[in-house]
């Protein structure tokens, strides 16, 4: 049982974020993900200009016409979305908590794959694998998956990105588009051969969630602070300029680290913030995806 209060959040997600799938995002799904390959559909008489490779000797021998294979894309294809779900992930300092955030992207891309006709997927990971629902086709089960993004409780606070990946290379034999949904808070030497190895099995792309609070803190004095996954609470003088020195340090290695990590793994990266609007970053996704498959 879920609440009204939940039920009227899902719905509003439901319209918006159809409504931006129709407006902006259809097009663009189809255009930048594809099939599998092709597939055999038929045969149809030889005509000037086809290919002789195509010609199908056994019909053509038969009948005593020239007879050609007809392929057809291979349209159907599954996304699946890893989402991390640690304590870190209850954290929003202005409009969105980054799990309200992770809902809305993931509607937006359900619902364009289910307009295409293809299935839709979700792994909750935490420090363990939390949830795992199959991908299937359809509206409800695109708002079962909002729902337990925005919902579900996990009953562990750490993470581990290695686990999610090697359990998503093990459950899913065919290939599929992969959205890992992360802030990416932990040290890149843990999961960057985990992702190497799964974009090779399959189209793996990384959506970083980010908050303004947790790359730049005001100077209000003495400020405690609790880690999201160990509930570990430290004071910091923040108004001290050694401080804020080696904070801003670490936050620009940590940022690096991970962008050197995505590169290695030839991995894609959008970035999103619980402050801005998600709409641009992923329209910019899809166009230099497509620049990119057009070149």
């Amino acid at each position: 049982m879920i609440s009204t209060h939940m039920i009227k959040k899902i719905r509003q997600i439901e319209i918006r974020t159809r409504h931006l799938v129709t407006d902006s995002f259809a097009g663009e799904y189809h255009s930048v993900f594809k099939g599998h390959g092709i597939e055999f559909d038929e045969v149809r008489p030889y005509q000037p200009g086809d290919e002789i490779r195509m010609i199908d000797w056994n019909v053509t021998a038969r009948t005593g016409v020239p007879y050609v294979k007809r392929y057809i894309e291979e349209r159907e294809l599954s996304i699946f979305f890893v989402v991390d779900a640690s304590g870190s992930q209850d954290f929003g300092s202005v409009q969105h908590l980054k799990r309200e955030l992770t809902a809305e992207v993931a509607a937006v891309l359900a619902f364009a794959a289910t307009n295409n006709h293809d299935k839709a997927g979700l792994l909750i990971f935490t420090d363990q694998v939390e949830l795992f629902i199959p991908p299937r086709k359809g509206r409800k089960h695109v708002l079962r998956i909002v729902r337990e993004l925005l919902a579900f409780t996990p009953t562990h606070r750490g993470t581990n990105l290695k686990l999610a990946l090697d359990t998503i290379n093990h459950l899913l034999k065919r290939r599929s588009v992969i959205f890992l949904v992360s802030d990416f808070i932990a040290d890149t030497a843990q999961y960057q051969r985990a992702l190497s190895i799964t974009n090779q099995r399959h189209d793996l792309i990384a959506v970083e969630l980010h908050d303004p609070l947790e790359t730049t803190i005001a100077n209000v004095g003495l400020l405690a602070l609790e880690d999201a996954e160990s509930g570990i609470v430290t004071w910091v003088d923040t108004g001290n300029a050694v401080w804020r020195r080696e904070f801003q340090q670490k936050i620009i290695q940590l940022n690096q680290n991970r962008q050197r990590a995505f590169t290695q793994a030839n991995v894609d990266r959008i970035r999103l913030s619980t402050g801005e609007d998600y709409v641009a970053p992923l329209l910019g996704f899809f166009e230099k995806r497509s620049s990119r498959t057009a070149r």
